[in-house]
């Protein structure tokens, strides 16, 4: 059965939930800099628009896409 501690828990862990994602965000460049140094480090993000891009992440952008696709082929004939 469900109580209102139970529903108090959920609404305490969703709250602390929003507020470290939006102290991440206001923060990220500064958070991943700190992971880094520990060793944790973080995929960069690639929703930076294509045209922006030099040719060499052009380029390496292609090649990791064409892993990936190597990838889930090889693994749907398995």
């Amino acid at each position: 059965m469900i109580t209102k501690e139970h529903l108090f828990g959920f609404a305490a862990g969703l709250a602390a939930s929003a507020a470290g994602f939006i102290y991440y965000k206001k923060n990220q460049a500064k958070v991943d800099l700190f992971l880094a140094g520990k060793g944790i480090n973080l995929p960069a993000d690639e929703t930076v628009d294509a045209g922006d891009a030099s040719l060499d992440e052009l380029v390496s952008r292609k090649e990791r896409l064409e892993d990936l696709i190597a990838e889930r082929e090889m693994g749907e004939k398995e």
